[in-house]
């Protein structure tokens, strides 16, 4: 038997093989349950990550319900490390693979927050840090599939032992809690097998102990040394996690159970069972120690260490009294849960959920661990010790005092409450609002009480002094103003109208907005004069001459042109004189001057945009009321104009010139009309079209070039061939079904489906090239046709795709219950009657809805099976037929437009409708097919799944076995032909297949005697008829080859038990496939 670590080898490289080549997920997950449950400890099991020390560094609590559920965050956390090395396996890895960004919220809540997380990126290969993540250095190309298949198989196995864990399903707990104490409910107490021996049991001892180590037996000294090694690992922990004496000496963590007097170390019932299991060590001598002077002791340490130490609550480190942080994970000092347990105070809020996200973060985070929003502010639970502290109120309210109601008021800026009577909110210092008075017979007694007032002398006022008088004034003007600037807002007036109406005005009795609305128009038309008469020209100190020399042939050029500035007047709108109005402060000649600076400089800068002519420029700053960017679209429209004719003209656009000399010119022009991606796919567009031997349409080349960059691909794309007509064309003037990958040229597509619609079947609608698909199914064909709809109707000519839905009317109208087939000229109709006379709407020839027989008087008040009792009596015709009229009348009807065929069933068993080209057996009518829907099957081709008392399995059957069957469950049968009847020739009709014709005629076989005049074919149709009219089973007479066979058929379990003679294997096999596989419930069963 091979050992534990030959075993963790081959489930090892069994599961890695099938995590990077791509294998099963069922075998890759075996592969890790198996590795899950080897018997090992995690420092043996797991090479490449540090599992003990990841679940040492994030298991926390202090009972066993918070241990499981910090192991339950670092199970989620490898789950999302698990994807990312599968993503880094999968051959189709994400587009974004050699980066993890820091700001993701699931890595910062997952994997970022755990310890060893980052270790693990590292060890798939994302070694890089950058500023914002981690990545592959540049000069990986791909990643080392192996190694990280090997990481992710023992982080999925590491996840896997945690779930086992937590759901308590692990097959060998001790391994954790050995390292997780708060796992095991109670303390183990001493394992007595393991101290006490006998000299006759070592060698049965350690048998049975060394199942359940992880250590195999053989190469000894191999395992010596990897066992000390192991030992001397726990020990370092145990002397570096815990200090106490009284602890075990290799875990460090459980007390001490018993002494070793041969290898002189204490060790707890855990450590001794497993390391005293080894057979050199099962005659150590070993004594136990009492737990009372254990409990003794650690109670009294407890309670010294209680005073002077404290135990972090994440990572269980026992700090000193003076330390503020934990020396290990240096998260600060909480209050333990035993600890406020015992105090008379409310316990704290241990965690807080996030207002945002609704994470549930723990109480020493600051920000939320997902969305990194703070913490918001809470009121502080009241507590006994700490009443609350509420402003000092007056016993009671007295008018005009803080408490007094009367007195209070909210501002409406800041919602402060002011207890004070003064007019200025105490927080914003902005104005207390009026309220509106009272009637003075409504106003409502006030609720406080009222003191009366008490005698006191007034006091004489004392003299204000000038700055508060200046304060109070600029106040009141303010507040004033502020009211003023409110009222218009409301009525859409901006406030530097008001305040420089109000300065204009003077007046204070007269509102600024009705001044605007009166006063203002005429101002701005003064402004408007003023400018009008102002003469244009330049300012006197850009044209101050500079010399004497320069000034007499100016002031000639000014004589010169004084005329023309006289003559040039500049028209103001009144948005430019309200603007320069604005910002005169209401200074109507500064606001001229203004107004006339501003003209001058918008007109300079229209002219600096290519714009000369000065008049113009002038107007349109009026038409667009001083507006640069309105003067702009003005003066452009005209430059515009000849391209919006070109736009809006029906005319068709010039073609583009491809061999035009300019290269540059015809790409820009196919950038610009057929709005291609980049400059690059206009060159790559125009070389497709100048090459010699390519005869591409522009159209077809530039829809390529928009959809790919690829030259090869867009070739292969611009040149499909057409299957039908072996011509070439592009891949947009081909057409394909959706049932298939065959495409066609539009032209054979359309010839192809034009022929199938006038003259086939609509079931003949199918691929021209493959024939798919198989529309027997009703589910594919109504998906198909209402897909192949759209396709038609941008395809076919109106009068072709009319008569198409005609034809897909009338296959759906087959469906309807109350559809009828005429039996004298197979028209279709709806027949919402209640009688059984029916007359055909065609042929006006009138037949029984119910057995679709034609009409005969002898009918009409009998029902179909009397009426047929009654013509096997008294019709000679039909006596002279004999048993060929008896399997006319019990013909094939198809089972999907239950159209009616008087033929026989035998010969070919596969029947195609002619209304309606369903394919169906005759004997059974279930449906042929070429793709099976039955589970497991295994046969190909054209097949149906015939029940075991269709025709046909019992049309091989001899007349005399199947009498045989009539004859054991009492059915009569006839042997000899009726009196009258035409014997030497079978008159049964059936349909022939004659030089791919298949015309309905007699059979005209030779008959036999005892065949009831009728040939051994049809014989044993006519008996088949009689078993399927009385729903007999054919298996009681099989034989145990046939039994064997049709078991294996219908998949019916025949395993033979032990010992089981033939006589009762068979007879119960029997019993079992009649009990298990049913007859065929769509076997015609008419008697």
């Amino acid at each position: 038997m091979p050992s534990l670590s030959e075993q963790l080898q081959e489930v090892r490289s069994r599961a890695e093989v099938g995590l990077y080549s791509g294998g099963r997920v069922v075998e890759v997950r075996a592969g890790v349950l198996a590795m899950a449950n080897l018997p090992l400890p995690a420092c043996s099991k797991y090479r490449h990550i540090a599992a003990e020390t990841m679940v040492m560094e994030n298991s926390f609590g202090s009972n066993r319900k918070e241990t499981l559920a910090s192991i339950q965050r670092l199970s989620t956390a490898l789950n999302i490390l698990e994807k990312y090395g599968c993503n880094l396996t999968n051959p189709n890895r994400p587009k974004y693979w050699r980066t993890v960004k820091h700001n993701n919220p699931v890595f910062r809540a997952t994997v970022d927050a755990i310890q060893g997380g980052r270790a693990v990126l590292c060890l798939y290969g994302y070694s890089n840090q950058q500023a914002d993540g981690l990545s592959f250095p540049d000069d990986v190309t791909d990643p080392d599939v192996g190694r990280v298949a090997a990481v992710t198989l023992e982080v999925m196995s590491l996840r896997m032992e945690l779930e086992m864990l937590i759901k308590e399903a692990h097959p060998h707990p001790e391994f954790y809690e050995r390292i997780i104490p708060t796992l095991r409910h109670k303390d183990v107490g001493l394992n007595t097998d393991a101290v006490v021996f006998h000299p006759s049991a070592p060698s049965c001892h350690s048998h049975g102990q060394t199942k359940s180590l992880a250590f195999p037996l053989h190469h000894r000294s191999s395992r010596e040394s990897s066992h000390s090694q192991s030992l001397r690992s726990i020990q370092v922990f145990a002397t570096s996690s815990n200090k106490h004496p009284e602890n075990c000496t290799i875990c460090g963590i459980f007390r001490i159970s018993a002494h070793c007097l041969t290898c002189l170390q204490g060790l707890c019932s855990e450590c001794d069972r497993l390391y005293h299991s080894y057979p050199d060590r099962a005659n150590h001598r070993r004594t136990a120690v009492t737990s009372s002077s254990s409990s003794s002791s650690s109670s009294s340490s407890k309670n010294r260490s209680s005073s002077s130490t404290w135990s972090c609550l994440h990572c269980t480190k026992v700090n000193s009294i003076q330390d503020v942080l934990c020396e290990e994970c240096e998260r600060p000092r909480l209050e333990s849960i035993s600890s406020k347990a015992d105090e008379s105070q409310p316990a704290t809020i241990t965690e807080w959920q996030c207002k945002s996200c609704t994470m549930v973060n723990a109480a020493s985070s600051i920000l939320c661990e997902v969305c990194d929003r703070p913490r918001l502010a809470t009121r502080p639970p009241i507590t006994p010790t700490h009443p609350p502290i509420t402003p000092p109120r007056p016993p009671a309210p007295v008018l005009g005092m803080p408490g007094d109601p009367d007195s209070q008021w909210v501002c409406q800026f800041c919602t402060y409450l002011n207890y004070s009577p003064a007019t200025v909110c105490d927080m914003c210092d902005l104005a207390r609002p009026e309220p509106p008075p009272l009637p003075v017979k409504l106003r409502p007694p006030s609720p406080v009480r009222r003191v009366p007032a008490l005698a006191i002398k007034p006091k004489e006022p004392a003299p204000e002094d000038l700055d508060s008088w200046r304060q109070r004034l600029m106040k009141e003007e303010g507040l004033k103003l502020i009211q003023l600037i409110r009222d218009g807002e409301k009525k859409g007036v901006s406030p530097e109208e008001v305040y420089t109406s109000m300065r204009v005005a003077g007046d204070s009795s007269i509102l600024p907005c009705k001044w605007l609305k009166t006063e203002l128009p005429l101002l701005l038309d003064q402004i408007r004069m003023l400018v009008a008469t102002s003469p244009l020209q330049p300012d006197k100190t850009e044209t101050e001459p500079t010399n004497r020399s320069s000034e007499a042939p100016a002031e000639d050029a000014g004589k010169e042109e004084c005329p023309a500035e006289t003559e040039s007047v500049v028209q103001l709108s009144r948005a430019e004189a309200k603007q320069a109005w604005l910002t005169a402060g209401g200074d109507t000649e500064r606001a001229a001057r203004q107004a006339l600076r501003d003209r001058v400089t918008k007109v300079k800068e229209l002219c600096a945009r290519g714009f000369r002519d000065e008049a113009r420029c002038h107007e349109v700053l009026r038409q667009s009321g001083g507006e640069v960017r309105g003067a702009l679209a003005l003066l452009q429209r005209p430059l515009l104009e000849p391209f919006h004719n070109r736009i809006w003209s029906e005319k068709a656009e010039p073609p583009v010139d491809i061999h035009h000399p300019d290269k540059h010119r015809v790409c820009r022009r196919l950038l610009a009309v057929y709005d291609l991606p980049s400059w690059g796919r206009c060159e790559l567009a125009l070389s497709l079209l100048l090459e010699h031997s390519a005869p591409y349409v522009l159209e077809d080349v530039v829809q390529a070039v928009r959809e790919s960059h690829d030259r090869e691909f867009i070739k292969r794309v611009l040149a499909k061939e057409c299957p039908i007509c072996l011509s070439v064309f592009p891949h947009s003037k081909m057409q394909s079904l959706t049932s298939c990958q065959c495409s066609v040229c539009c032209g054979c597509f359309q010839q192809h489906f034009t022929i199938a619609v006038r003259d086939k079947h609509i079931r003949d609608m199918v691929c021209p090239v493959c024939w798919e698909p198989n529309i027997n199914d009703p589910e594919h064909l109504n998906s198909y046709f209402s897909t192949l709809d759209i396709q038609l109707r941008e395809c076919l000519e109106p009068e072709v795709y009319e008569l198409f839905h005609k034809k897909l009317t009338e296959q759906a109208l087959i469906k309807d219950p109350k559809f009828l087939w005429c039996c004298h000229c197979s028209y279709g109709f709806i027949y919402d009657g209640d009688q059984l006379k029916v007359t055909c709407f065609q042929c006006l020839n009138s037949f029984c809805a119910q057995c679709k027989k034609p009409w005969e008087s002898q009918h009409a008040g009998l029902s179909c099976e009397q009426y047929q009792s009654w013509k096997r009596e008294n019709d000679p015709e039909y006596q002279k037929q004999g048993l060929a009229g008896y399997l006319r009348d019990n013909g094939i009807t198809c089972p999907n437009c239950r159209f009616q065929y008087a033929l026989s069933k035998g010969g070919c068993m596969h029947f195609c409708c002619s209304q309606c080209r369903y394919q169906f057996c005759s004997g059974c009518n279930n449906p042929f097919h070429t793709t099976c829907a039955v589970d497991e099957c295994s046969v190909s081709g054209l097949h149906a799944h015939h029940p075991r008392d269709c025709l046909f399995y019992l049309r091989d059957w001899e007349p005399s076995r199947l009498q045989a069957l009539l004859q054991n469950n009492k059915v009569p049968f006839n042997t000899e032909p009726p009196p009258g009847t035409q014997t030497g020739l079978c008159g049964v009709i059936e349909q022939k297949d004659e030089g791919g014709q298949q015309p309905d005629s007699a059979c005209g076989a030779q008959t036999q005697n005892g065949h009831a005049g009728l040939c051994e074919k049809h014989y044993r149709e006519y008996l088949v008829s009689l078993i399927n009219s009385h729903s007999i089973d054919p298996a009681p007479l099989y034989s145990s080859n046939e039994l064997l066979l049709a078991c294996k058929r219908y998949k019916v379990d025949d395993t033979r038990r032990d010992g089981e003679d033939g006589f009762t294997y068979y007879s119960s096999l029997l019993e079992k496939m009649m009990d298990e596989v049913p007859l065929g419930d769509k076997v015609p069963r008419k008697k």
